[in-house]
């Protein structure tokens, strides 16, 4: 089963927030992934942006390859079906990635490669209004991140601030808007392959089941549920725990044929310059800790901006073969 947690319960009485943070801190370690309820982000908010997404993917096709990612050095903008590889197959899904909407760092002889991931995003002409529909729902899923980071310490034993220098002043973001058209089950049923996201920590509001996650026991659904956000744990996290916090293998399948799923997600990490530190785990803590999982087709790396582009140049080849040539020769 999947966790559901209550937020209110973190800005409540000592006894509540103890209880609390002890909850967080089972679902954080057994599972990685739970329900966050409570979290102040408005109905509203929520059917505006999945309504301006539907509206996206039903633009004309030109619409949408005019900002294709393919176009941008930096991994953003636009997929069509099947253009996103993981572990080197295809998924079946559309999408748009946006990340923070920065200035091009100068390219200098002795730039560190993962440099080249800051940029501008790529926003359609056809559909001005997503632009500040996604950002309302970016600042408002961040916050709910933020404070799930702040609990997240604590429940570890960690002052409320730990992982702040991670995030607090340049924090490496993305947000994709994913549909996944429905097809007749025709040898695989792969709308995204399984994984585990790189970041800190995600967020994903979705619209129809599809998702699921790796347990010992087997895949288990994790369904909609009206009024709560899924979150889940990344493997920047899992480093920083020392494996105490496990990044867990997630994936989706892809719907039925005449049917679509639409999802969203705040994937948020940490700066592209940072380094993931070993935090300082209470003995009881640290006897449980599993230590980072070590796969050898993923490494992890603890320099954030190496990991992100290992990452990138994976899943995008066509990107990385038209921009980034010199990195994969």
């Amino acid at each position: 089963m999947i966790p559901e947690l209550d937020l209110q319960l973190f800005d409540s009485g000592t006894e509540q927030r103890a209880a609390f943070l002890a909850k967080l801190r089972s679902a954080a370690h057994d599972v990685g992934f739970f329900y966050v309820g409570g979290h102040g982000v408005g109905a509203h908010l929520q059917r505006l942006l999945m309504d301006t997404a539907k509206r996206f993917f039903s633009l004309p096709v030109p619409d949408k390859l005019a900002i294709e990612m393919l176009n941008s050095p930096h991994f953003r903008g636009y997929n069509r079906v099947a253009a996103e590889l993981t572990r080197g197959l295809p998924d079946w899904r559309e999408q748009i990635d946006i990340g923070a909407e920065r200035a091009v760092l100068p390219r200098q002889p002795d730039s560190p490669a993962w440099a080249r991931l800051q940029g501008p995003n790529q926003w359609p002409a056809a559909l001005p209004e997503l632009r500040p529909v996604v950002g309302r729902w970016q600042a408002a899923a961040n916050h709910v991140l933020v404070r799930l980071l702040r609990a997240l310490a604590l429940a570890l034993g960690q002052a409320a601030d730990a992982l702040e220098p991670l995030y607090r002043d340049d924090p490496h973001y993305l947000v994709k808007l994913i549909r996944y058209p429905g097809r007749d089950q025709t040898g695989t049923d792969q709308g995204v392959g399984a994984h585990k996201d790189a970041e800190l920590i995600t967020l994903l509001q979705q619209d129809a089941p599809g998702l699921q996650v790796e347990t010992p026991q087997g895949w288990i659904d994790v369904a909609p549920r009206p009024g709560s956000f899924v979150v889940n744990i990344g493997e920047q996290l899992e480093l920083a725990s020392d494996g105490y916090l496990r990044a867990t293998v997630h994936r989706v399948l892809t719907p039925p044929a005449g049917t679509e799923r639409i999802s969203a997600a705040l994937f948020l990490g940490a700066r592209l310059d940072a380094t993931v530190p070993l935090l300082p785990l209470p003995p009881a803590l640290a006897a449980t800790a599993r230590g980072p999982e070590r796969d050898p087709n993923n490494p992890l790396f603890r320099e954030v901006g190496l990991n992100y582009l290992k990452g990138r140049l994976r899943s995008h080849p066509d990107v990385a073969r038209r921009h980034h040539a010199d990195l994969i020769s």
